[in-house]
């Protein structure tokens, strides 16, 4: 059965995307000068090998930004979607693996915030990414751009509903840390041992109130108290920052 497509856009979008073996690239849309560019920085993997190219002017390719007024840089791809890799076959593939950390997404919407969350998550070694999949911008210009290719290298969980997932989790003896601002203890004071979620909440209300049912324990990131809050990417990549600074003295 053939897979729908849709269209990705920017440099690292799209070189992530030929990169990356389990991806389906139908199509890619290229100026001259990104052509060359992938040849250039690419020269061992010669990634445009048996890809149907298409040479257009950046007036031409600007047509495919719509909406979202990103810059295309000249590149753009008709790419497939992957296969959908589920959680539990994760957990399945890594029954004998330690200190597994998981982000969970409570409502979070915005594609720019979620690709740039992906994009952290993968620069600093996160196992995997729970989105509700009605929430979960899948085929968002914006979103592929502000991952900058990260997502082709991010297991990303959709679930029909965070609160199950969490219980089920919960019963797998995962911890739940819920960030919140108004928590006492402060996340950077965890030892994070032992198999984690970390359970972001909306960019506007925080964490949902059924959520928080789900919680172990709730925890902060301490910043200026003349200051209300961090954009929930920036809070996302301070904590991914420390913790794969802390599984590295684990291990």
């Amino acid at each position: 059965m053939k897979k729908s497509s849709f269209y990705i856009i920017g440099k690292h979008a799209v070189i992530g995307a030929l990169r990356n073996p389990l991806r389906k690239v139908l199509r890619v849309f290229l100026t001259e000068d990104s052509k060359n560019k992938i040849n250039r920085e690419n020269q061992s993997l010669n990634l445009l090998k048996n890809i149907k190219i298409y040479y257009k002017t950046k007036k031409e390719l600007d047509k495919y930004v719509g909406r979202d007024e990103i810059n295309h840089q000249g590149f753009v791809a008709e790419v497939e979607h992957l296969d959908n890799f589920t959680l539990k076959d994760f957990l399945n593939e890594n029954q004998n693996k330690n200190n597994i950390n998981l982000v969970a997404l409570d409502d979070v919407t915005d594609p720019r915030n979620i690709g740039s969350i992906i994009r952290s998550a993968a620069s600093f070694k996160i196992d995997g990414i729970i989105v509700k999949e009605r929430h979960y911008p899948e085929t968002s210009k914006t979103m592929y751009k502000a991952s900058s290719g990260s997502i082709e290298y991010m297991n990303i969980f959709k679930v029909s509903n965070i609160n199950t997932t969490l219980k089920f989790l919960r019963e797998k003896n995962f911890w739940i840390y819920g960030f919140d601002s108004h928590a006492k203890k402060d996340f950077s004071d965890v030892e994070w041992k032992g198999d984690n979620v970390l359970l972001f909440g909306s960019e506007g209300f925080g964490l949902n109130e059924k959520t928080e049912k789900y919680v172990d324990y709730f925890v902060k990131i301490k910043i200026n108290k003349d200051l209300e809050s961090l954009n929930i990417s920036n809070s996302a990549s301070i904590v991914f920052f420390h913790i794969n600074k802390a599984k590295k003295i684990l291990d």
